[in-house]
């Protein structure tokens, strides 16, 4: 036994500190740096009470409780804190079960078993079975699903119920990656009720129960005292609240009157790290800023005027101003350097008028007029970034107006509705999910409408594919692809940046695959 193993002994209140000091000792340790340890042991040991107060920047009037339906970290708070999922992506960033215990794939990865957690029970007291596992998939399945989780389960041929607790999955084609899909925030567990997933009722495994819900306003949770995770669900209440202006969060957190916020304001995050008691959380994930164009639509129909506007864009500019150095840039794909099969080697699109003159004229047009629509519910920053996008575009002859759109229902409004708009994209941690969720064909956040044969061709070939070597290959032409043909602008990968007290603690990882610990900090996280 190492000094670590004695760490999580007391940690776990299975060791006192009287008793880990001489245990320490014993190993040669200062009586200082015993107690150091200890300390630190006894600070990252969960601790049950309190009510958590969370500011988020998103969330709006036109939010429902289907989780088919989720877009950004208001609702996947609400999800997260009151259901699980089949995965999880955990505090590590790795891939771990959450209802289920494990699983594993035929040698072809084309049928996947997936083994339940014993004794896990909703909060009106049904206990969890492989039938509430398939009722819950089947609701983002079919042709007629709107569901935007809906690319994550199109592989799957066939569901069924091996007993209660094995759940087997045979898919179209073979996917090495499937179990990722498997945590995407929509996929939430639901209990099944005549052969369909409940939604309505609202009833869930997880941490909290919901008491209260306004859209777009605020949402209340009360502690599931049978939740079957030791260490989470450690606040007697959560209160979330949409705040949407940045200014006002900040000041509501330095206040007292949150304990977390969501997206600190970049411009001023230095200044509130000064503030006693607050402290910064900033994570380098997949996070990505993009201008999607509705490519089924003219001009964005023409690969030129796309083409034209990429280099017409100082993403350099956008790092430094926008972001102030809180991220990387970013080359018109979606997938982050820290994804597997990134693809680096596609040299950088730099900051080129003359060649956006080029296109813009190859496409028919001396210059043009275009409407681009914004709002920070985008993200922070969103507006001012494309009043900087319509300076840094008027040398290449593009005259953009900048269209200032209301927050509250941005993403049901605007997003995919209006023909080019500000976005961003939370991102996912393998190239076969991201692809398969915003820019396969017919993908129902598919937010250009985009359409390449050629790319589509490849990703049913890369998710089959078992050989690395062949799929770093398909991978890498896909982004290429998207960078050269796709219908939007990516121009920076994002870091997290949020803000809590310090009267709200977490462990020593924090997940980075979405904000706010992978938006499971309602769960996680507890009082110090």
């Amino acid at each position: 036994m190492n000094v670590k193993d004695l760490q999580g002994l007391i940690s776990r209140g299975q060791m006192s500190r009287r008793d880990f000091l001489a245990r320490a000792s014993a190993m040669g340790l200062t009586l200082s740096a015993a107690g150091a340890l200890a300390d630190q042991a006894l600070a990252a040991t969960p601790k049950q009470g309190g009510r958590l107060r969370a500011g988020l920047a998103e969330g709006g009037t036109t939010d429902s409780l289907d989780p088919a339906t989720y877009t950004d970290i208001y609702m996947i708070s609400v999800g997260f804190g009151t259901h699980n999922s089949i995965t999880e992506i955990g505090p590590d960033n790795q891939l771990t079960g959450d209802v289920a215990e494990s699983w594993e794939a035929t040698p072809d990865a084309k049928t996947w078993t997936f083994k339940l957690r014993k004794g896990i029970e909703f909060s009106n007291g049904k206990t969890l079975t492989a039938q509430d596992v398939i009722a819950s998939l089947n609701h983002h399945r079919g042709e007629d699903s709107k569901s935007a989780a809906k690319a994550n389960v199109d592989p799957i041929k066939d569901l069924k119920a091996d007993g209660d607790q094995v759940v087997v999955m045979e898919l179209h084609g073979s996917n090495a990656d499937f179990p990722y899909l498997l945590a995407d925030y929509h996929l939430l567990v639901m209990p099944e009720v005549d052969g369909k997933a409940d939604w309505k009722n609202y009833v869930g495994t997880g941490a909290y129960v919901l008491q209260d819900f306004e859209p777009g306003v605020r949402t209340f949770l009360t502690r599931n005292p049978n939740y079957w995770k030791e260490g989470r669900g450690n606040f007697d209440e959560v209160e979330l609240l949409v705040i949407a202006d940045v200014a006002a969060r900040q000041s509501a957190l330095t206040s007292g009157e949150v304990d977390v916020m969501s997206r600190a304001d970049r411009k001023t995050v230095h200044l509130l790290g000064r503030t006693p008691g607050i402290e910064i959380e900033e994570q380098t994930g997949f996070l990505h800023y993009t201008a999607p164009m509705i490519t089924t639509r003219a001009p964005f129909d023409n690969n030129d005027l796309r083409l034209a506007l990429k280099y017409a864009v100082d993403r350099e500019q956008l790092m430094s101003t926008i972001l102030r150095g809180h991220g990387t840039l970013a080359n018109d794909h979606p997938i982050a350097p820290s994804v597997p099969f990134a693809a680096t080697d596609i040299p950088q699109r730099a900051y080129d008028p003359d060649k956006a003159k080029f296109h813009l004229k190859k496409a028919g047009y001396d210059s043009i007029q275009l409407d681009l629509s914004a709002a920070d519910a985008a993200f922070a920053g969103a507006v001012d970034a494309a009043v900087l996008m319509k300076e840094q575009m008027a040398p290449a002859g593009i005259d953009i107006t900048v269209v200032r759109e209301p927050n509250d229902g941005y993403w049901s409004n605007v997003w995919m509705k209006k023909p080019w708009s500000m976005c961003y994209w939370g991102g996912r941690p393998t190239c076969d999910w991201m692809f398969s969720t915003a820019y396969a064909e017919g993908a129902n956040w598919n937010d250009t409408f985009w359409s390449n044969e050629r790319f589509n061709k490849l990703l049913m070939e890369g998710r089959s594919e078992l050989d690395n070597a062949k799929r770093a290959e398909i991978y890498g032409e896909m982004q290429r692809i998207i960078h050269d043909d796709g219908g939007v602008i990516v121009w920076g990968f994002a870091n997290y940046l949020s803000a809590r007290s310090d009267k709200v603690t977490h462990g020593p990882d924090v997940a980075s695959n979405w904000e706010l610990d992978g938006g499971r900090y309602v769960e996680r996280w507890w009082m110090a």
